[in-house]
């Protein structure tokens, strides 16, 4: 069974940045599909980034491309989410979750339904104020 462990949300203020983490345990495969989605307040979750860590490809969504950057530590077996020119529409509750490859199989996105994240963290809260 894997566990993810999120850490790094927090408050800021538009225009700033910060950087959350996801710390993989209890893993027994040796590659999986990691990826971060969202969750705000009243809204569906969404995906904004993911990454295969057996090659390093990523995926972003259009609406982030530019600001977030997913990013791993292969020793500490860790996937980072750098977000750049946070805005408030970036608040919600942000979670770390992986799947078994092949990453992105069915859709044209990795978060396409049919691509599936069996495991997932409890969430870190990132709050971007005005």
């Amino acid at each position: 069974q894997v566990q993810l462990q999120e850490s790094g949300g927090g408050s800021v203020q538009a225009g700033g940045s910060l950087r959350l983490s996801c710390a993989r345990s209890g893993y027994t495969y040796s590659s999986y599909c990691v990826a971060w989605f969202r969750q705000a307040s009243g809204k569906e979750r969404e995906g904004v980034a993911a990454i295969y860590t057996g090659g390093g490809t990523k995926f972003y969504p259009d609406s982030v491309k530019g600001r977030f950057t997913i990013s791993q530590d292969i020793a500490n077996n860790t996937v980072f989410l750098q977000m750049d020119s946070l805005e408030p529409e970036d608040t919600a509750v942000y979670y770390c979750a992986a799947g078994h490859p092949p990453c992105g199989a069915y859709g044209d996105s990795w978060f396409a339904p049919g691509n599936k994240y069996n495991y997932w963290g409890r969430g870190t809260q990132v709050t971007v104020s005005s």
